[in-house]
């Protein structure tokens, strides 16, 4: 048990040099330099080493196992977005925070009771829709990201007041762009997880859809992102307006995905 909350702990420190980098280096000039490489390596190394360590011998299902693993993929995700995307790195003063809450979340609730894992469809299926799945919520997360500095971008330029977090953001158009790639990205990876989770149902109960919690706030979460990408594309709709559209769907899929197992693990037990 205490090495369990060691390695745990080490991999919430490895997400620390990221988050504090970009304060850092306020008034300096910043890029994608060697130094946000090295932090960026050590934050996605970290918390993907204990994910491993965490499912070595099985497959858990746990709450705070899932966050981890949401953690690792976002920063290996972001890390990939950052090296193609021009402007992805500035979302780092609001990414790396948020996935340190979220892994002293999962440090808090690592003792939580675990479900088993129950299943008549083949594990293929069943690894494939949760890869998915975690790829799905960790584009959602950076795009969730990339609207909420379109957000505070644009609150800052109305009021004349710029602030020391909106000098490192992308700037307003460059946010855009990037948070409608990561919608369709997102978008599309999440119509394959729902068609893959359409497969797994029938393959365990013969039903091709069971409008269940999970998979009712998933349809929504879709809906939402591709009514705001149809809006955008059709009636130029963005600013804080459309951010406030992707955080919506960003909620959508919190609830369906962590949020369901939040309390059939936690609340009920």
């Amino acid at each position: 048990m205490q090495s369990s909350a060691l390695f745990g702990w080490s991999a919430l420190l490895a997400l620390l040099p990221a988050a504090i980098l970009p304060w850092r280096r306020l008034g300096m000039a910043q890029s994608r330099d060697a130094t946000f490489w090295a932090v960026t390596a050590v934050a996605a190394v970290g918390p993907t080493f204990w994910s491993l360590m965490l499912v070595a011998d099985a497959w858990r299902t746990g709450f705070s196992v899932a966050l981890w693993i949401t953690i690792a993929v976002t920063m290996i995700t972001f890390a990939l977005v950052a090296a193609l995307a021009r402007h992805a790195w500035r979302l780092a003063p609001l990414l790396l925070p948020y996935l340190m809450l979220l892994a002293l979340i999962a440090l808090v609730w690592q003792g939580a009771p675990e479900r088993p894992l129950a299943t008549g469809a083949p594990i293929a299926w069943l690894e494939v829709h949760i890869a998915v799945s975690v790829a799905t919520y960790a584009l959602a997360t950076l795009a969730a990201v990339a609207g909420l500095a379109v957000f505070l971008q644009e609150r800052a330029l109305k009021s004349r007041r710029p602030t020391a977090l909106s000098h490192h953001l992308p700037s307003v158009a460059d946010g855009e762009a990037l948070l409608v790639r990561l919608l369709l990205a997102a978008g599309g990876v999440l119509l394959v997880g729902l068609l893959s989770g359409i497969a797994l149902q029938y393959l365990e109960s013969g039903r091709l859809l069971r409008l269940d919690h999970k998979t009712l706030l998933s349809l929504l979460s879709f809906a939402v992102i591709v009514g705001l990408l149809a809006a955008h594309y059709r009636t130029g709709v963005r600013g804080r307006r459309a951010a406030r559209y992707v955080l919506l769907g960003y909620l959508l899929l919190t609830l369906a995905y962590p949020g369901v197992k939040f309390v059939k693990d936690i609340i009920i037990g």
